[in-house]
């Protein structure tokens, strides 16, 4: 399903494309209806599913297209820590980018300058607040928190929340937002505490049971960390020195899509690429062409990561990190399909480390880091430290050398 099937506003639509996103996920297939409808949802889905997209959006939309009042907090997002109120917030301000839609984080360790920030944004209203339990409970205690015209109540990692003692900070919270109001609560299990909690604060919930799927085992997985000025030749290097027939490399915008497949275009691979700015036809004469080998290499966007049926591909190159999970399950699951073997290589620059470590976690093991060819200079280490939000001494892991795996 693509995200242009919801009928989300225009200006919504523009960040979406600006982000790179093209399908939904299934979570989001199942949750963004029963929201856009008013329907309070509850959903067990695991951190990369997709879910923090899944409220975002019907959220911005929601806001952007029916009336609200002015000077109030609109929708108010409760997570468990600052460094998830950061992540949220940053993808909330890529999403709403061409809307007129307002947001903050608010949460505890910031210095008086973020107070200052976050009390002027709380007292005039700010239509998606996103916040810690604990700091969001101490603005309300102080009486200025604008909290009487708010429609939307977000508890995402709610079992988290419970498990860091948060519940009484919660249901503070709760009682003091409006009781009409539509309610949304993701966690990624259902335990009996998160069940009454539920019963507490939902009203005639849509349940929805999401789990993340795991790629085979026989697919060959391992990750280049690297600079984003060593993608191009990576790319190059692996398709001039190793026997793939078939191979499909996944960026994660179109832009990275074009400059790549013109660039191997120039170093005189045969090479093509697939998007949605090519109208039916032409991509229908790609994947002709891919599918029957004439075309070994095929450059695209993640709309060829879902339900496209394509047997026999050696090679998937991740020249992007995936947005989450899900998306890496389906990108690298396009290889090792039937009987066959396939090899999966994903690109991670500096900035995406932390991103990968979460697919990593999620998919219950640590992905093979190669060692990026001498010729192509220094790469970055591997801080495997920072996807648990430490600071001071940094653990670095050490790639091992590169194989020639992919003879078969």
């Amino acid at each position: 399903m693509k995200f242009t099937d919801f009928g989300f506003d225009e200006r919504l639509m523009e960040g979406i494309d600006a982000s790179g996103y093209e399908n939904a996920t299934p979570v989001q297939e199942q949750v963004i209806p029963m929201i856009m409808a008013g329907k309070d949802v509850i959903a067990s889905a695991q951190t990369g599913t997709g879910k923090t997209a899944a409220f975002l959006l019907p959220l911005i939309n929601k806001i952007i297209t029916t009336p609200h009042e002015d000077h109030t907090n609109n929708a108010l997002i409760i997570v468990p820590t600052r460094e998830l109120a950061v992540q949220i917030a940053q993808h909330m301000e890529g999403l709403s980018y061409f809307t007129s839609v307002s947001s903050i984080a608010v949460y505890g360790g910031g210095d008086g300058n973020a107070f200052v920030q976050e009390k002027k944004a709380l007292s005039h209203g700010a239509d998606v607040v996103v916040c810690t339990p604990g700091k969001m409970m101490s603005h309300i205690k102080m009486g200025y928190v604008k909290l009487a015209g708010l429609k939307y109540l977000v508890l995402d990692e709610a079992d988290r929340m419970l498990d860091m003692g948060f519940y009484d900070d919660i249901m503070f919270i709760i009682d003091n937002l409006p009781k009409k109001r539509q309610n949304l609560l993701f966690s990624a299990t259902m335990p009996h505490k998160i069940r009454e909690l539920a019963r507490k604060i939902l009203h005639q919930p849509e349940e929805v049971n999401i789990s993340i799927s795991k790629p085979p085992e026989k697919i060959i997985q391992e990750a280049f960390i690297v600079y984003d000025t060593q993608k191009i030749p990576l790319v190059k290097h692996l398709l001039s020195k190793k026997d793939f027939k078939s191979v499909l490399i996944f960026c994660s915008s179109k832009i990275s899509v074009k400059q790549l497949t013109r660039d191997l275009k120039r170093a005189k691979f045969l090479a093509d690429e697939i998007h949605s700015d090519l109208d039916q036809d032409k991509r229908e004469d790609v994947l002709i062409q891919f599918k029957s080998r004439r075309l070994p290499i095929l450059v695209a966007t993640d709309i060829l990561s879902r339900g496209i049926d394509i047997d026999n591909i050696d090679l998937v190159i991740n020249y992007d990190v995936p947005h989450d999970g899900e998306d890496y399950v389906h990108r690298i699951g396009r290889t090792a399909r039937a009987a066959a073997e396939g090899t999966a290589y994903t690109f991670v620059t500096v900035k995406e480390q932390r991103k990968f470590m979460a697919i990593e976690k999620l998919l219950g093991k640590t992905v093979t880091k190669a060692i990026v060819p001498e010729e192509l200079g220094e790469t970055p280490g591997y801080n495997t430290a920072s996807a648990h939000g430490h600071s001071g001494n940094k653990k670095f892991s050490k790639p091992r050398r590169f194989q020639n795996n992919s003879k078969r």
